[in-house]
Parts: structure tokens; C-alpha cells; sequence
């Protein structure tokens, strides 16, 4: 039963991969082409870790945790590593002349101050 269940957990993962390759491949802008694989290889870490903890936890008989050490890593590095491929997309966008937002310095000081509230 539990290794029916672990297959079920590695099929949905293999389907998330698939899901995000797809939005990867038709999506037309880059920086949404970075959002559907980051929700799709986030998912399917879970899943992954999820089948992984129940696997090793019944054929083991102990519970084994020590799976959650690579969630815990890649919950840490994947947002992390996504900003800093959106930042840079944005820099050499900037740098190429694209029609981009402008950086959130340049946004703050043209605008006008805001209004003080009088006491």
C-alpha cells in the first residue's frame, strides 16, 4: 500500500516537471517563464521529499527524517537564486534600452514627497 502511495507521489512530481517544462517552453516573456517551472520544481520537491520520508520511514521502520535536510536547502536557495536571475534580467534589459520599470530609486525620488499629516 505505501509503496502504491510513494508511486502516486513520484508520478505527480514527474507531472510537475512535465507542467512546468510546458510553461517554460510557451510563455512568452522570460521573467514569466521563471515562474511556472519555480511553482512546478517547488511542488515537486515536496512530492519527491514526501515519498522519499514514507519510503525510507516503512522499509526502515524508523522514521527518517533526514530527507527534510534537502527541502530545507532548496526552500533556501531557490528564491534566493530566482531574484537574483530576475535582477539581472532587469539590469541587462535596462542596459540594452528595453522599456522596462524604472529601478525603485529612480521611481521614489520622481515622485513627489507625500503629504505630512497635520496634528
Amino acid at each position: 500500500m505505501i509503496d502504491a502511495v510513494v508511486a502516486v507521489l513520484l508520478l505527480a512530481s514527474g507531472a510537475l516537471a512535465l507542467t512546468g517544462a510546458l510553461g517554460l517552453l510557451r510563455l512568452p516573456d522570460y521573467f514569466l517563464r521563471m515562474h511556472a517551472p519555480a511553482l512546478a520544481y517547488t511542488l515537486g520537491s515536496w512530492a519527491v521529499t514526501l515519498a522519499s520520508i514514507l519510503h525510507f520511514s516503512t522499509h526502515d521502520a524508523t522514521l527518517s527524517l533526514h530527507v527534510w535536510l534537502v527541502v530545507i536547502v532548496l526552500s533556501i536557495t531557490a528564491p534566493v537564486t530566482t531574484v537574483l536571475l530576475a535582477r539581472a534580467a532587469l539590469f541587462r534589459g535596462r542596459q540594452a534600452g528595453e522599456a522596462l520599470p524604472p529601478p525603485l530609486q529612480a521611481a521614489e525620488a520622481a515622485a513627489p514627497p507625500a503629504p505630512t499629516p497635520r496634528s
